[in-house]
């Protein structure tokens, strides 16, 4: 009998998988705290993962714990040393969330582009019949984006930028040339130059030693004054002071940000209070559909790891 936590709610459809086993017995833990944890880590063979911090010291009370399967693409959250050196496996839910982030990009960038909420405040408050002098918003259509990673998500935008017939240019130095043409981008070897001529810059990167602060005020004085950065990645590849700063210098014309460096972001994050950056709380992945499949191909991944069936794709090489 393999006994399996599921540390903190999944979708039910998830759950059904487990209940489907009968060689399984879980337990549904939402108390997260550190002490509580390790005394149920004691005798799991698996566990399920979301968003609180497993470092060393919990990984290490999990003495028979074989696989975490974590429920979404990123583990920042995980120490991965800890985890190898105690042999533990990491899978995620590698195609589960990537239409749904690659929407809300798309949301974020009409959002900005097409003056926020501000026909729904005026029709609500102003005399309709000045709406003539509304300043003017910008289309989407024909313009050039720039999309700095290309997995998943990445993969998954590029659909919907050719829908806008935008002219896609793409950065990641792990994928060809080829690769990317196949998929109808053009390749770019040095974001930091392609960036000056961009209309939109979608991150859609891991945050790593090599892309924390990619994104910082030296960078965005090369971007054009009405460009829009969107990042529905993680928090710290873009420099909140510095680009608070460029929106304040009108350095850039707007940003939507769906991550933060610290999360929750401090009620001090200047961000917070600018009217020129369009905020959402990590929840690109929060539609129905989504939610149901992250919660089964979350439980699916560990029901496979201890069938002998898991495949390579969804596993993290630690």
């Amino acid at each position: 009998m393999k006994k399996i936590l599921v540390i903190e709610k999944l979708h039910k459809s998830g759950i059904e998988l487990l209940k489907q086993r009968k060689d399984f017995s879980f337990e549904v833990i939402e108390n997260v705290e550190k002490n509580f944890l390790k005394n149920k880590l004691k005798n799991c063979d698996g566990i399920t993962l979301r968003n609180i911090e497993f470092g060393k010291e919990l990984i290490e009370s999990g003495k028979n714990l074989k696989i975490i399967s974590r429920h979404g693409v990123g583990y920042d959250n995980l120490d991965l040393k800890a985890m190898k050196k105690n042999n533990v496996i990491l899978s995620v839910t590698d195609t589960a969330n990537a239409v749904s982030v690659s929407e809300h990009i798309f949301f974020m960038m009409l959002n900005i582009s097409r003056g926020f909420d501000k026909y729904d405040k005026f029709i609500r408050k102003e005399d309709f019949s000045k709406r003539t002098e509304l300043k003017l918003t910008t289309e989407i259509w024909n313009k050039k984006i720039l999309i700095i990673g290309f997995g998943r998500i990445g993969k998954n935008l590029i659909k919907r930028c050719q829908g806008f017939e935008m002219d896609i240019f793409v950065y990641d130095p792990y994928v060809s040339e080829s690769v990317i043409n196949k998929f109808g981008g053009k390749k770019v070897d040095n974001y930091k130059e392609s960036i000056k001529t961009m209309d939109y810059i979608s991150i859609n990167t891991p945050l790593t030693h090599e892309t924390k602060n990619m994104i910082n005020l030296e960078i965005l004085k090369k971007m054009k004054k009405n460009s829009i950065i969107i990042n529905t990645a993680r928090g710290g590849i873009i420099n909140e002071l510095d680009l608070n700063e460029a929106l304040n210098q009108k350095l850039i014309f707007g940003a939507g940000l769906d991550v933060f460096e610290n999360e929750p972001p401090s009620s001090e994050n200047p961000l917070l209070k600018n009217k020129k950056v369009f905020l959402t709380p990590h929840a690109a992945t929060f539609t129905e559909e989504c939610t149901k499949r992250m919660g089964q191909q979350t439980v699916q991944n560990l029901i496979d790891f201890f069938d002998g069936k898991l495949e390579k794709r969804s596993i993290i090489e630690l």
